[in-house]
């Protein structure tokens, strides 16, 4: 089975995925600030937690390339400063409900919120809840709608939890697409999966869908289970090796998807059931074990 890192497991298609990890395994900063000469260099770290605490993310991230101690003060993720700017920037629904219970760190919550499903990448059809986390899905007679996450990977290994709130209808995908895949259409169908552009697992059928065709039963046993409302299954995208794969529970299930192109892909939902909901959470680099 596959666990969690902390750190995001490659770059990302947007900027703003910068943002989400302070820390920096190169040493620009040594360069651009003398590795951390002068005053501000030489504050004690309870002082620079204490106003680090009052800047947002995209100073953060800043702050992380100015010298050594700085980027050092800002490696810890579950410090004063990520502690604070979670508080601020994340719902109380989200911080004291079981939404986020496998992240283990601050920062990694954050992380979580700024890779969740996009209020402003799906159809019209669905809006993302107050804990910035579920989709809920409108009451829309003959329509399938989706959703993509905020952000879209072209490296790197990374994992996100998904799971279904609600009752999942004739068709209910979880899977990948770019950004020219279509999020809403007319009638009850596998939209992720329907055209070369996405990629799905159909949790009602057990199927997999790419370029409009099925290809071949998921997972591939005899008498797989069906899922269950409230399982979280964790879907791996190995962008390095070009595969998507899941997991339910602790069981690996296999590779769903090889030879994936190289571009952006994001994570994606589909749903066609009213008042449906679906909740999303990025949880980092997989690890193997």
């Amino acid at each position: 089975m596959s666990g969690a890192a902390g750190g995001s497991g490659g770059s990302s298609c947007l900027g703003a995925a910068a943002a989400a990890s302070c820390s920096s395994a190169g040493s620009p900063y040594a360069t651009a600030a003398g590795g951390g000469a002068g005053v501000a260099g030489r504050l004690p770290v309870r002082v620079l937690e204490h106003i680090f605490s009052y800047l947002d993310l995209s100073d953060l991230m800043r702050c992380a390339f100015v010298c050594w101690q700085w980027n050092n003060t800002l490696a810890d993720e579950n410090s004063e400063v990520w502690r604070s700017l979670c508080n601020r920037t994340l719902s109380d629904e989200a911080l004291r409900s079981d939404i986020l219970c496998n992240l283990a760190t601050y920062k990694g919550k954050l992380r979580a919120y700024q890779h969740a499903l996009s209020s402003h990448d799906c159809s019209r059809n669905v809006y993302v809840k107050k804990n910035g986390f579920t989709l809920h899905r409108n009451p829309i007679a003959q329509s399938t709608d989706g959703a993509r996450g905020k952000i879209g990977f072209s490296e790197g290994r990374h994992a996100w939890e998904i799971w279904w709130e609600g009752p999942l209808g004739t068709v209910a995908v979880i899977g990948i697409a770019t950004k020219r895949a279509v999020m809403q259409c007319q009638g009850y169908v596998a939209l992720l999966g329907s055209d070369d552009q996405s990629w799905g697992w159909n949790l009602v059928d057990n199927n997999l869908l790419h370029n409009g065709e099925v290809n071949g039963n998921f997972p591939q046993c005899n008498n797989a289970p069906k899922y269950q409302i409230g399982e979280r299954i964790r879907v791996i995208l190995d962008m390095d090796d070009k595969t998507l794969a899941f997991e339910r529970g602790f069981e690996f299930l296999g590779v769903a998807f090889r030879g994936l192109p190289k571009a952006c892909l994001f994570p994606a939902v589909s749903a066609v059931y009213g008042n449906t909901e679906v909740t999303m959470v990025y949880l980092g680099k997989p690890l193997d074990g």
